[in-house]
């Protein structure tokens, strides 16, 4: 049977990246050595590594701009510290918009004044805060374009005039935006790139180097540019398989074509939604995210029901995060329309036989 996976990730992977990856796991470019056993500091890595943080600032149109891409550890948590370690030297802004803005500004708190400049908490996160100021003399602005748990998204970006931090773990390279309007970026691999393990960071070099703190090495952007994100042994694997899913999403027209895959898919499932009276949808209409449709049953005893109905049809991972309940699809970029196409069907069929 095959299996239609929408987990909320690790993520669903592009099935050629998966087959090459594994080819690489026992033979790296016929080189009679395994991906995850040769030097990290060998020609054959080296050249990866270099490839990978380039296709990354390719597809997001910054190249040439004053950024660096790098391929950190410690996940978009470990982020949440380095940001303000790097960044904050009186007080920053920050938009709360999810159970992950919430955790960023609770780590951020440790080193100095954080002042939250809207937040959506009150009403559970099912939308997206407007209308808000950003102080002009605040370090920095940060917020979350995508919010998994709670299925929102950030649809428009404020003018922001002072530097703009974003957390896009999960639709960095899923829609067209202009990305130079961020100061830094950054997104755990696993979300919408690769497997667990690495984070792409994206920085513009000249917002470095204000705070008065010294910086221990490995928090440090500017240590880990200067040493071309290899100033420690890399997670290898992660590196090279976001490598290879970032080959596939350029092979494929970029993300102007993901994106046009992704509005499909976002259209067939909301319209499911807002069609059958047996679901509910959780986020605000205009605040709904294209990554992860969040819904509810109308009528909790049909539960069982639908849940048999979709492990009958090879769906996974759609339960919902235990904070809101319900179901959640995750619809990542290497999610096929099929699979969406396949949800809508057996939601559709439970309409009929309920």
């Amino acid at each position: 049977m095959k299996r239609h996976n929408f987990s909320a990730g690790p993520c669903v992977l592009p099935q050629e990246v998966l087959l090459k990856a594994s080819e690489a796991v026992m033979d790296l470019n016929g080189s009679g050595l395994s991906l995850v056993e040769i030097s990290h500091r060998s020609k054959d890595f080296v050249d990866i590594m270099e490839k990978a943080r380039s296709l990354a600032l390719e597809l997001l149109g910054l190249e040439g701009k004053g950024y660096k891409a790098l391929f950190l550890q410690g996940g978009a948590s470990m982020q949440f510290l380095m940001v303000a370690l790097n960044l904050l030297e009186k007080r920053a802004g920050y938009l709360n918009t999810g159970t992950w803005s919430d955790k960023a500004i609770k780590e951020a708190k440790i080193y100095d004044d954080i002042y939250e400049v809207a937040s959506s908490k009150n009403a559970n996160y099912n939308y997206i805060p407007k209308g808000y100021d950003i102080p002009t003399d605040y370090d920095y602005f940060h917020c979350t374009s995508n919010n998994t748990i709670f299925g929102t998204q950030m649809k428009q970006f404020p003018d922001c005039p002072i530097p703009m931090v974003c957390d896009m773990s999960s639709d960095i390279f899923s829609r067209q935006i202009d990305y130079s309007k961020f100061d830094l970026i950054y997104a755990g691999a696993q979300k919408n790139m690769g497997p667990a393990g690495t984070t792409l960071v994206i920085i513009k070099e000249d917002i470095l180097g204000k705070v008065s703190r010294k910086i221990p090495s490995m928090m440090d952007y500017k240590v880990h540019i200067s040493k071309s994100s290899m100033f420690n042994t890399p997670p290898v694997f992660a590196v090279y398989t976001s490598m290879l899913t970032m080959e596939w999403l350029k092979n494929l027209g970029g993300i102007t074509a993901i994106e046009e895959i992704n509005q499909k898919k976002a259209q067939l499932i909301y319209s499911e939604i807002d069609l059958n009276p047996l679901f509910k949808g959780f986020a605000t209409k205009e605040d709904r995210s294209m990554m992860n449709a969040t819904f509810t049953l109308a009528n909790e005893d049909l539960k069982d029901t639908f849940d048999t109905m979709c492990k009958e049809a090879g769906i996974n991972g759609i339960n919902g995060h235990r904070s809101v309940g319900g179901y959640r699809a995750s619809m990542y970029n290497a999610l096929p329309l099929e699979s969406v196409q396949i949800l809508v069907e057996v939601m559709s069929e439970l309409e009929s036989k309920a």
